[in-house]
Order: structure tokens, then sequence, then C-alpha cells
């Protein structure tokens, strides 16, 4: 396969990250659950407001946007949205102005939503149908006031964003040869496809063995079917790849995307997600969100005690970080348990 990795190193790329993020065994966990091995990849601690997974791309369109001389950002998600809410934080580090389209109703200042607030973001509130063409119309306002406005689509899910998690598909192969270790399975949130692109592109071109599953996290739009979806991915990984001046061609089989644990829908907590946050907190003294990386570890929690994955095998729970958005479900999390 032909691939420089110095091309990696050409492209521009603010620092916002402190990486490389860990890579820790969860031993009580794997023995709570009865195996397999368990590691998890601590994306929740990449630093940038709380940390997550966003903070990887945004290295990558925030210095794209500060090239082309921006002088504000816009972006688009929920009401808790960590995108948002990482974005907001990498644009006061880079001195723009940050504009979030959110999804619903106006609601009350708590968990990400919190944060936006703090971190100077002006937020737009519509319809969620509505977000990417009120996105396009707060962009001509502002060109129309003589500002230069940079829009990053929702998740900053582009084929420019993908390639922070080509980086991290390569820190985790170097990190894995350092200690003479091996994953056999990775296990992460998907949802605008973005990162599951940019690991899939990474693990063919870092060399990494093991398979990727992706867990689906929200429900597809009405208009759209897995195959055009993962299409979607496909494109984004083709796009990064031609950045990187990658030979590598994927297809949708390249993507294994698991629908089976999407619930009661986006953002609504279940018995799932409930018993998959507490016993994360409560064998490693990991926090996983309500959203993302907590209907995850329901989904890995649930394959493993289906036997999806052979005793002798270790697999990866790469940590996306949504957990900032926790108290904002209290209520929900809580449900049944007596006040002490």
């Amino acid at each position: 396969m032909k691939w420089n990795p110095d091309a990696l190193a050409s492209l521009p790329r603010l620092p916002l990250a402190k990486l490389p993020t860990p890579l820790d065994e969860m031993p009580r966990l794997t023995k709570a659950l009865g195996g397999p091995r368990l590691l998890v990849k601590r994306d929740d601690l990449t630093g940038l407001a709380t940390g997550g997974n966003k903070t990887r791309k945004l290295e990558f369109l925030i210095a794209d946007a500060l090239a082309q001389g921006s002088d504000s950002v816009i972006t688009a998600g929920g009401p808790q949205s960590n995108h948002c809410r990482q974005t907001a934080a990498a644009a006061a580090i880079a001195g723009l102005e940050c504009h979030l389209v959110l999804g619903g109703e106006p609601q009350p200042p708590v968990g990400n939503l919190l944060l936006d607030k703090l971190l100077g973001a002006t937020i737009h509130w519509t319809a969620k149908p509505q977000r990417n063409a009120r996105m396009q119309a707060v962009a001509v306002e502002l060109r129309a006031a003589g500002r230069n406005p940079y829009v990053v689509p929702i998740g900053g899910s582009t084929s420019l964003g993908a390639v922070g998690y080509v980086a991290a598909m390569v820190e985790l192969t170097q990190q894995l040869a350092e200690r003479g270790d091996a994953v056999d399975h990775v296990v992460l949130a998907t949802s605008s496809g973005g990162t599951q692109a940019g690991m899939v592109l990474g693990a063919k071109l870092a060399g990494f063995r093991g398979k990727i599953v992706a867990i689906s996290i929200d429900n597809l739009p009405d208009d759209q079917s897995d195959e055009k979806f993962l299409a979607g991915v496909c494109k984004i990984a083709a796009g990064a790849a031609s950045l990187l001046g990658a030979d590598v061609r994927l297809s949708v089989d390249d993507f294994d995307t698991n629908y089976d644990y999407l619930g009661a829908g986006y953002g609504i907590v279940g018995d799932l997600e409930r018993e998959a946050i507490k016993t994360f907190a409560r064998t490693e003294g990991i926090l996983v969100g309500p959203v993302y990386t907590g209907r995850v570890a329901g989904a890995l929690t649930d394959l493993i005690r289906r036997g999806a994955f052979k005793a002798d095998e270790t697999v990866l729970f790469w940590h996306t970080g949504d957990e900032s958005a926790l108290h904002a479900y209290a209520r929900e999390l809580l449900s049944g348990e007596a006040e002490s």
C-alpha cells in the first residue's frame, strides 16, 4: 500500500489535544464480565474543555479555518452536543467567534449547554431537520456583516476532520508496538461517521489487523438507508486518503456497523445505558456519557454476555468522551435509586 506517513505532518494542524491519550487496562471490568480482556483508549482525556474525540478533528479543521483567514466558526448539533462544546473551546483558543446551531427548543443551561455558554458561543435554536439550512443562513448573515465564517459540518465529519482519526490509529498502533501488545477488536460509537471513516482508513494505513466495530447511536434519517450512510462514510475516508496521498480503496464492506442498540432514540437513556454507566463507574472509576459512550458501553457489555468475543481475545473500548453531558441526565440516571 503506497503511503508516506510524513503526509500527516504536512497538513496544517493546530495543537489542541494532549496526545497520546492513555491506553489502559480494565481488569476489574474484565473480571466482572467474565472476559475477554478489555482495554480502553482514553480519548475522553484529550484535554479540550473536558476532552473528547472531536478535538482530534478540530486540530485540522480550525487550522484550516485560520489558513483561510476566517474570523468565526459555525457548527451544529444537539443541545448536549460534545462536538459543539469542543468547537466552542477550540474557537476560543484560536480567537474565533463561535456560532452553534442546536436542534430543538431552548433548554436550561446544564451539561454541555452550560459549557457552550461559558465558552462564549452564540446559540441559535432551530428544528433538528433544519440545522444544516440554519448554519448556511447564519453564514450568509455573517458575510453580509463583513465577516468571514468557516462552516464545520455536524460532528466535524469531513475528510479533513477524519484525518485526525487516521493519526489516532497511527498513535494506537505505535502504543501497541511499544508494549508488545495486540488488539483483536475495537468498539466505538458512530453517528455522523467521520471518526469511523478516519479510524478504518487509519487502520489500513497503519497496518492495524484488528476488527473495528462501530455501534450506531442514532437512527438514520428517514431518507437514508444503511448503504447510503456507509457510502457517505466511505466518501469521507476516500477524501482523507486523497489528502494524505494514500493509494488505498475502501468499500462499504470495510465499515462494520451495528444498529442493534438504538434503544428509544438519540439521547434517550434506557436500562442499557444506565446499567453500563454505573458498571464502568463502579468497576473502573471511568465515567461514560449518556448519549454516545454509555450506549456503546452497554452494547459492548451485551455483546460480551452474548459470546460475541472469544475469552482469549482482547477488545478495546474507544472512549470518545461525552461524560460532561451526565449532569443533564441526573433524573434518568438515578431513576429508582433511594436518596441517601
